[in-house]
């Protein structure tokens, strides 16, 4: 049974491609078949990143693959894979309300100021009026400086009625060195960092878990599942 979460923002520079990589790298760590769809076709920034891994000789290993469509994407991965992680363009458009319907969780990264918070809010409030069930929706803080700003942010996004998953992912040099080298947020040479990492994706897999759950026991009462 695939399951396909997207990763979407409406600005650049907040952690989509971040918690993309991050993800793929723990749950091929579990033995789960999963690809990265990156449909950013103006940097290809995941794609960049694994000829980089591939070249280091980080692992866990996963598939990067590069498309110009959300379906081009689910067609090709519909076979084989448990897994489909989106990594969408940045920005509003069309082709972003395509990949949260199609989606089973869109998860939307923001910085702790209001200069990303709005904009953040805005994109899901935009995507809920589109149709797409506001318990898909899930923020996700990264780039944050201090506990008062993660809670202050959490704050602001639980008051605008969408989820805010625990912990985040702090502003730190490491972080970008181990993306430098092939690496995800998990995979720092210090171990604090990838504990805080690790925290907040293992929530985002719970999280997953919880939808998986929710499609095999649907599947069932519909009688597809024996």
């Amino acid at each position: 049974m695939l399951v396909i979460v997207a990763f979407v923002s409406q600005k650049g520079g907040v952690g989509k491609s971040t918690l993309a990589r991050a993800l793929a790298a723990v749950t091929a760590a579990y033995n789960i078949k999963v690809r990265v769809a990156d449909l950013d076709r103006r940097q290809h920034t995941v794609a960049s990143w694994q000829q980089r891994r591939l070249g280091s000789g980080a692992g866990p290993s996963f598939e990067v693959v590069s498309f110009n469509s959300v379906s081009e994407a689910i067609e090709a991965a519909s076979v084989g894979n448990e897994l489909l992680i989106i990594d969408a363009p940045a920005g509003t458009t069309n082709h972003t309300l395509e990949i949260a319907k199609c989606a089973h969780l869109v998860v939307q990264p923001t910085g702790g100021g209001i200069d990303d918070l709005d904009p953040a809010i805005i994109l899901f409030h935009e995507l809920v009026r589109a149709g797409v069930p506001r318990e898909r929706l899930l923020m996700a803080l990264c780039r944050i400086a201090t506990v008062g700003e993660e809670n202050a942010a959490r704050s602001y996004v639980e008051k605008a009625q969408y989820t805010v998953l625990p912990g985040c992912i702090p502003e730190r040099a490491a972080y970008r060195e181990a993306h430098d080298h092939g690496r995800a947020v998990t995979e720092t040479r210090l171990k604090a960092l990838n504990e805080r990492a690790d925290a907040l994706m293992g929530r985002l897999l719970s999280v997953i878990a919880e939808k998986v759950k929710a499609r095999v026991l649907a599947a069932k009462s519909r009688g597809r599942i024996a």
